[in-house]
């Protein structure tokens, strides 16, 4: 599988920069740096590739120098600047992070990377964030669902929220939706154990009538799609008016990003000026916002 993995990676490579002739700079974590050098010098040529520790310093395709490509080891090690960003944490399992929209659009790649990463890491994501599982109890509990309701869980991975929403709703409905079947596959014990099904689908276009649920309980979700505040049309769209949309991450957004290598910017998605206007375009009202560091909480109700 590693090699075929490489080459869906190198087929948005070569999408996002169709000129033969423009130069592949690689930077980043050492070990993985090389290992991203030796694919590209394979694939492209070892004449278009400027290895580490040469010249990635400098290099932006707008200066005229090259494409700047850097190698995560998966330690938050990523480059706000460069063009692209490969994690090659794992080498038989490269996962594109980053490419910048000037070159691709990210609706055109991210499905199928986001897909990717949370494949390989589904079989360990409760071994990993196990404790979590509380956290998302709380997080239910504080949303207002109500007995009696339809709720879904979007972007459910391996279900940790499914006791604390079989809980709220008592007799409801419960159904996870997540993008990746091996996440679904993950799920099926705790779904089994919860009374809750379990749908493949797309957060962007659901497979649920309009009006159809109740509630919907989002963790980690919104700023994984390629737009935000289309995601949120769409998650109104399948709410009732009076409705809950719970958005939950059980770190809050200033650790994350420290973990990540990030830092915050005003304009970010769940800023809370930003969620309260886009989420208000979309047809919601932001009514509960929490941020701190241990954990991430809005709840914002369909409007009627």
């Amino acid at each position: 599988m590693s090699d075929e993995r490489w080459d869906q990676v190198f087929g948005y490579v070569e999408r996002a920069v169709p000129d033969d002739g423009v130069t592949l700079v690689v930077g980043g974590a050492p070990e993985q740096a090389r290992v991203l050098a030796d694919r590209l010098a394979a694939r492209f040529g070892a004449a278009r590739v400027v290895r580490p520790a040469e010249r990635f310093e400098v290099a932006r395709v707008g200066d005229g120098d090259g494409l700047l490509l850097w190698a995560s080891g998966g330690r938050g090690d990523r480059r706000e600047d460069a063009d692209v960003v490969v994690d090659v944490s794992d080498p038989a399992w490269p996962v594109i992070r980053h490419i910048d929209a000037a070159l691709l659009d990210r609706d055109v790649w991210f499905g199928s990377e986001s897909r990717a990463f949370f494949a390989a890491r589904a079989a360990t994501w409760d071994s990993r964030f196990g404790d979590d599982m509380p956290a998302y109890g709380r997080a239910v509990a504080e949303a207002g669902l109500a007995p009696g309701w339809t709720v879904v869980d979007l972007g459910c991975g391996t279900g940790r929220a499914f006791p604390g929403l079989r809980e709220a709703v008592g007799d409801g409905v419960v159904i996870g939706v997540d993008h990746t079947p091996e996440m679904l596959d993950a799920a099926r014990v705790r779904a089994r154990e919860c009374g809750a099904s379990l749908v493949l689908g797309d957060a962007r276009r659901l497979p649920f009538r309009d009006g159809g649920v109740a509630a919907v309980f989002a963790a980690g979700l919104l700023t994984h799609l390629p737009d935000p505040e289309g995601g949120l049309r769409e998650l109104a769209r399948v709410t009732a008016p009076g409705g809950r949309l719970v958005l939950f991450h059980p770190t809050g957004r200033a650790a994350l990003a420290a973990r990540h290598g990030h830092t915050l910017r005003p304009d970010e998605p769940l800023n809370e000026d930003v969620l309260r206007v886009t989420g208000g375009h979309a047809g919601w009202d932001l009514i509960g916002y929490d941020d701190r560091a241990h954990r991430f909480h809005a709840v914002l109700a369909r409007r009627a």
